[in-house]
C-alpha cells in the first residue's frame, strides 16, 4: 500500500445538552478527523483527546501536532506500510496514546477497505448488534436527572450510567433506584473523584445492587483500587487506569478490579484493545466498551470492537442522537436496545460530505513526502 498523504480535519459539534463529570462541562465536542490516502483506498479514523488535558494528560492539539510532526512522518517513511508495521513503528514514542490511535486507525480502516474486510470480523467479531447502554450526566437536581433516565429507558438503553462526585452519588442512586426498580441494570463512574480515605461513603452505594463502581480513585492507583475493593461489595471497574495489555493484566492479578471498561483511544489503538480484551477473557474478567461522546466514525469502530465475545456488558455505544443533532456519518440508531455493527469494509462508514463541509473548522494536508 503506497502512502499519498494524510488529511488532518479539525470540526465542532453542538452536544443536544451540556454533558457534566467530575472532571467538568461540555457543551461541544471539538473534533480532529484523520483522512489517510493511499493508492489502495482511503482510510478514516477520529481521534477521541479532548479540548483540554482533563480526561488524560493529551488534548486536541497536542495530538494533532504529534501525528503531524512525529507520528505520520515515521508511518510514511516505511517501506511496507500496512497497520502492524506502522503499530510496531509508532512504539518507540513514549505516550501519546489517542494521537497513536486515531493514525493506526486510518491506517486500518485503509488496509480492510482495500482487502473489502470489515473490521468486525479482522478482530474476531461474534455477533451482529451490541446491547445499548447510556451514560447520564452530573445534573442540577434529583428531578432533572429522573426526567433525563425515563426519557433514555423510554428510548429502550439497556443499561444506565450515572456520574458521580464527591456530593452527588448516594442520593442520585438512592432516587433512581426508587424511582424505576431494582430491576433496571445501573451502574455509576466517578472519573477519579473519590481517594481510599472515601471507602466508607463508597460503601453507601452497595445496597443498591449497581453492577459496578467504574474508576473511583486516581489512574495511578491501582493499589489503592486493590485496597477499596475488600472494603466495598460493589465490583470495581477500572478506566483511565487500563492504558495497556499489561496494566490489564497487573490490575487483574492486584485485585484493583473485577472488570474493565476498554477504550482504544486511551489503549493506543485497536490491536491492542483486542489485547486487553484477551487477557481480560483469559482471566474470566468481563469488559465493556466506553465511550468518548465519538461521532459516527469513532462508534462504528467501537461497535465493531464491542462485537467481540468478550464484551458480555452493555457499553457507551449509544444512538448518535444521544450526543448530537447530527452526526458526521448517517446516524446510528437504536433498536429494541441495540445498535447493529456496521458490515462494510474497514469501520463500515464514511461522513456525509456536506455535513462534513458545514462542521468543518480547519484542514491540513500533509503529503507522505513531507
Amino acid at each position: 500500500m503506497k502512502i499519498e498523504g494524510l488529511e488532518l480535519r479539525w470540526a465542532s459539534l453542538p452536544l443536544v445538552g451540556a454533558f457534566r463529570t467530575s472532571f467538568g462541562s461540555e457543551s461541544r465536542r471539538d473534533l480532529l478527523l484523520l483522512r489517510l490516502v493511499t493508492d489502495q483506498a482511503e482510510g478514516w479514523s477520529e481521534c477521541v483527546a479532548m479540548a483540554a488535558p482533563v480526561y488524560s494528560p493529551e488534548y486536541l492539539d497536542g495530538a494533532a501536532h504529534v501525528i503531524e510532526h512525529v507520528l505520520f512522518p515515521e508511518a510514511a517513511a516505511l517501506s511496507d506500510p500496512d497497520v502492524h508495521a506502522v503499530s510496531c513503528a509508532m512504539q518507540r514514542f513514549h505516550g501519546h496514546q489517542m494521537a497513536k490511535a486515531a493514525l493506526e486507525t486510518s491506517f486500518l480502516d485503509a488496509e480492510l477497505r482495500a482487502l473489502d474486510l470489515s473490521l468486525a470480523r479482522y478482530l474476531g467479531g461474534a455477533v451482529d448488534r451490541v446491547a445499548s447502554g447510556v451514560s447520564v450526566g452530573i445534573m442540577d437536581t434529583i428531578p432533572q436527572l429522573l426526567d433525563a433516565v425515563a426519557g433514555y429507558l423510554d428510548q429502550g438503553y439497556v443499561r444506565i450510567k450515572l456520574k458521580i462526585e464527591p456530593g452527588w452519588d448516594v442520593e442520585p442512586v438512592r432516587a433512581v433506584r426508587e424511582r424505576f426498580g431494582d430491576e433496571v441494570p445501573l451502574q455509576v463512574d466517578a472519573n477519579t473523584a473519590y481517594t481510599v480515605g472515601d471507602a466508607r461513603q463508597l460503601a453507601k452505594l452497595d445496597p443498591f445492587d449497581l453492577l459496578l463502581i467504574e474508576q473511583p480513585l486516581p489512574e495511578d492507583d491501582l493499589l489503592g483500587h486493590a485496597q477499596l475493593a475488600k472494603l466495598v461489595r460493589t465490583p470495581i471497574c477500572l478506566d483511565e487506569s487500563i492504558t495497556s495489555a499489561k496494566v490489564a493484566a497487573d490490575a487483574i492479578t492486584l485485585g484493583a478490579c473485577s472488570i474493565v471498561n476498554i477504550k482504544p483511544g486511551r489503549v493506543g489503538g485497536y490491536l491492542e484493545s483486542r489485547r486487553v480484551h484477551d487477557v481480560c477473557q483469559a482471566h474470566g474478567v468481563p469488559v465493556w466498551c466506553g465511550g468518548m461522546l465519538e461521532t459516527g466514525i469513532g462508534r462504528a469502530a467501537n461497535l465493531a470492537l464491542a462485537s467481540l465475545p468478550g464484551f458480555t456488558l452493555p457499553g457507551d455505544t449509544s444512538a448518535s442522537d444521544r450526543y448530537f443533532h447530527r452526526d458526521v456519518t448517517e446516524p446510528f440508531t437504536l433498536e429494541n436496545g441495540h445498535v447493529r455493527v456496521p458490515t462494510g469494509p474497514g469501520i463500515g462508514v464514511t461522513p456525509v460530505p456536506e455535513i462534513l463541509r458545514e462542521l468543518t473548522t480547519e484542514t491540513r494536508w500533509l503529503p507522505a513526502n513531507g
